[in-house]
């Protein structure tokens, strides 16, 4: 797959997968549910206040009768029961409405009642950008604030099979610092990176190809590793840009976004099955494509990348 389009294209020949929006009244979740089911994607089980979603439906001109919908006011119990779907098998990945994040993770991550899958969550995005020759994966940039080095082979594991899913077997995985030199003292996050590598190169971080610390110029760009003599599988070719912790993820993000002009969708991994998280900033393609990844992402398994 080369673009965004690609994704949803993918996602609608495999056909519609059932999704619990939990939380469902707002208009964002609605809009996304109702365009997802129209293009063919998704079938929405919408969760939460009834009266609410009616009165969303009827400004925006939705129309909701061919959705299952469940009456459940409170949102944390309304997140618990969409998650209970997809537990149950009712449904293929969990969608948030109008609730925190970390509400409907409480939820999806108990280790008695949800989805927990013994892996660390991590916000997985996937990239179309002008300037890069492929698609490329992004993370983390929503949820963990400062990953040590089990946490970051969560986060790859995560990544690896979002890449999995888009037809990329041995994603090459970009361990971003700020220098391609090892500074342990400075700046810790480059020791973390050279740990990883050395685990990948000896069979330890299986099913990618790992490399870090690279600077992002390296990362991206063959000619910039060629400059600095830079000898590696993933410099100017990496599927996967790991960040060093939520500053730097989230920052790079959103600067591909709203001034690089990229496109994007992005969900979030480590459950047992995907969590769609859309944002009223987000276009009408972003929040088909986070909704298709979703539904291509579903069916990868744990995967055997976790090293710990």
């Amino acid at each position: 797959m080369k673009t965004i389009a690609d994704i949803i294209e993918a996602a609608k020949r495999s056909g519609r997968k059932r999704i619990a929006v939990a939380a469902a009244q707002e208009h964002t979740a609605l809009e996304a549910a109702v365009d997802a089911w129209k293009a063919g994607l998704a079938e929405p089980v919408l969760v939460g206040d009834l009266a609410a979603m009616d009165a969303i439906a009827a400004e925006l001109k939705l129309d909701l009768s061919p959705f299952e919908r469940i009456e459940e006011k409170d949102l944390a119990k309304a997140a618990a029961k969409a998650v209970e779907f997809v537990r149950e098998g009712k449904a293929d990945m969990l969608m948030k409405g109008i609730l925190d994040t970390s509400v409907l993770l409480k939820a999806a991550l108990n280790k008695e009642t949800g989805i927990n899958a013994g892996r660390l969550a991590c916000h997985v995005a996937v990239m179309e950008c002008a300037h890069y020759h492929k698609l490329f994966l992004v993370t983390d940039a929503a949820i963990n604030i400062a990953p040590d080095v089990p946490a970051k082979l969560d986060i790859i594991a995560n990544a690896v099979l979002v890449a999995r899913a888009l037809g990329v077997e041995t994603p090459k995985v970009a361990l971003l610092a700020a220098v391609e030199k090892v500074n342990h003292e400075k700046m810790p996050c480059t020791a973390d990176a050279a740990i990883i590598t050395q685990m990948n190169r000896r069979g330890q971080l299986k099913g990618c190809v790992v490399d870090g610390p690279l600077a992002l110029d390296n990362a991206v760009s063959a000619e910039s590793a060629k400059i600095k003599k830079i000898v590696s599988e993933v410099a100017g070719d990496a599927d996967v840009l790991v960040a060093p912790d939520i500053e730097a993820g989230n920052v790079l993000y959103k600067c591909l976004l709203d001034l690089g002009g990229a496109k994007g969708a992005g969900l979030v991994m480590g459950a047992a099955k995907p969590i769609v998280l859309t944002s009223r900033a987000d276009s009408a393609e972003t929040k088909l494509a986070s909704i298709a990844l979703a539904s291509l992402a579903s069916k990868q398994g744990k995967g055997e990348t976790n090293g710990k």
